[in-house]
């Protein structure tokens, strides 16, 4: 080998190593973090490392963990497993995320954090207040155009209870299916996923679009205030069911 290969082949093995052991927290120290986002316990390296707390606004984040194949990054891609909190957090999850130049890849994703990390403190309408907890699981989920090119997994709202200036709603477990129709996210729910008599399609769509085809009637599984405001509705079908029917953006994303 000629001494010019041989200097070559060093300076990447340096640069090489140079990267596989650069500290986090040196990055983390010169990166231009958002005004509301501070970390805390910064630990190990690019390709494996922790963060004790990550604090984005009023959200808290605990024991944030990485691991990043670089073999990936030869193939031209990059490949995490990301794990979130424990047990005994109110936030945790796992997830393996894949990156490359034809979008974003997420296999065994699983998340858990109760509605008031979701809802942080936002002013819903009506003085609407939120309790409970949401668990998401995802299988599989490729990006596509203008969402999705693949979806497969589960939303479940646990001990969901809502409460407003019209009335008081335990509503109970609810599970909703995830799935991928025409590149948009579609969220089904039938009537036995539930005890309140809905079901029905939510189509997520370009531009924050949405899309809520539903129907519900009444059953004796409902709180009193929601069988009493079915008739806000309009009138019921000849089975009894009440239509519930949108279409317009998500303000909030």
């Amino acid at each position: 080998m000629s001494l010019s290969k041989k200097i070559i082949l060093a300076v990447a093995l340096y640069l090489i190593f140079l990267v596989v052991y650069l500290p986090t927290k040196w990055l983390v120290s010169i990166a231009p973090l958002p005004a509301n986002v501070s970390l805390s316990g910064v630990t190990g390296s690019v390709w494996n490392g922790q963060i004790d707390l990550v604090q984005i606004g009023p959200r808290q984040i605990e024991q944030l963990k990485w691991q990043l194949s670089p073999w990936a990054l030869l193939l031209g891609q990059a490949n995490v497993d990301i794990n979130l909190g424990n047990r005994a957090t109110a936030v945790s999850g796992k997830a393996d995320v894949s990156w490359s130049l034809s979008g974003v890849k997420v296999q065994g994703l699983r998340f858990d954090a109760p509605n008031s990390f979701l809802i942080a403190g936002a002013r819903l309408p009506f003085g609407t207040q939120i309790q409970g907890e949401v668990s998401l699981m995802v299988a599989d989920f490729i990006q596509g155009k203008p969402w999705c090119e693949q979806l497969s997994g589960k939303l479940f709202l646990n001990h969901a209870d809502m409460k407003n200036q019209f009335g008081e709603y335990p509503l109970g477990n609810m599970a909703l299916a995830l799935s991928c129709q025409d590149g948009q996210v579609a969220v089904s729910m039938t009537e036995a996923d539930n005890k309140l008599g809905i079901s029905g399609l939510i189509l997520l769509g370009a531009d924050n679009s949405i899309k809520v085809t539903a129907k519900v009637k009444a059953t004796d599984g409902q709180p009193q205030d929601m069988r009493n405001s079915l008739a806000y509705l309009g009138k019921p079908d000849s089975q009894g069911y009440y239509p519930v029917n949108y279409q317009g953006r998500l303000p909030i994303m």
